[in-house]
């Protein structure tokens, strides 16, 4: 049976657990501040841990899939037990692989991530939609199939991502621009929220773009890359309630303890707690 939209889902969530964002992002230099090797062993705990303290808190717990794949099978291994684990403790997961392909690639991606039926099943994953937001159809169309969701990449923070992203097309809209569009034609008269957001950095700074999309708005960066909650009020204005403000090593740096990891996501969500007043 389907589970209802994403949307749907997150929206009760965010009025239950606030608007904290935990990434589990087991870069190699965490695992060593934790004491832990940078083998799967080592990941494993450090993993598992997080999930342990930081899951029956939050939202959305985001894991980066590329910190487990660099461990090989026994990696995506941990990486199944942080989906399911997360899960089992009342999170949602957006499982942040950033894939972007076109046809029957697309269409796997869609089905490894977003279809029940696979180990890996989330209830969200984020997307690139620079060969097109077209491109990202069969990912779109798998996630209304399974009452999953899609965060595409609008807006980011990378000294890099404006060469693509500001760029204009024939019609004189940017490619972000092009992108926010498209995401509010897709939760048009969805209710109370889409499930198709945009990615959209905490540190971009003004950008002249609307980020009423009616869908949920990821915004890494919160934290120790510097984005504070006023940031978030500037940046996305009205639409400030529907954020999702992402953090990952401001949190995890917390850690071992489970305690002191429960009480940093304690006091970023009190930070957050005014964010949609």
């Amino acid at each position: 049976m389907t589970q209802s939209p994403f949307g749907s889902r997150l929206h009760a969530a965010l009025q239950e657990r606030g608007q904290l964002c935990a990434g589990i992002d087991p870069h190699a230099s965490l695992l060593h501040a934790w004491g832990l090797d940078d083998t799967a062993a080592g990941l494993e705990r450090f993993a598992r841990t997080a999930v342990e303290a930081i899951a029956p808190l939050v939202s959305v717990i985001k894991p980066q899939s590329a910190f487990y794949e660099r461990h090989g099978s026994r990696g995506i291994a941990v990486l199944e037990r942080v989906v399911e684990e997360s899960r089992a403790a009342g999170a949602l997961v957006l499982l942040d692989v950033k894939r972007g392909d076109i046809g029957s690639t697309s269409q796997a991606y869609a089905d490894a991530y977003l279809d029940p039926g696979s180990p890996l099943a989330s209830d969200a994953i984020t997307a690139s939609p620079f060969l097109g937001l077209g491109s990202l159809a069969p990912m779109l169309d798998t996630a209304r199939k399974h009452g999953a969701g899609v965060f595409v990449l609008a807006l980011t923070s990378n000294k890099e991502g404006p060469e693509v992203q500001h760029a204009t097309t024939g019609s004189g809209r940017t490619v972000a621009g092009n992108v926010l569009d498209g995401l509010r034609t897709l939760n048009e008269g969805v209710e109370p929220l889409g499930s198709f957001g945009a990615v959209v950095g905490a540190t971009i700074g003004e950008t002249g773009e609307s980020f009423d999309i009616n869908g949920p708005l990821l915004a890494p960066g919160y934290g120790a890359q510097g984005g504070t909650v006023a940031d978030l009020r500037r940046i996305f204005g009205r639409s400030v309630p529907r954020v999702l403000a992402s953090s990952s090593r401001e949190l995890l740096l917390a850690g071992p303890d489970r305690q002191a990891l429960r009480e940093g996501v304690l006091r970023a969500q009190d930070d957050l707690s005014g964010l949609a007043a």
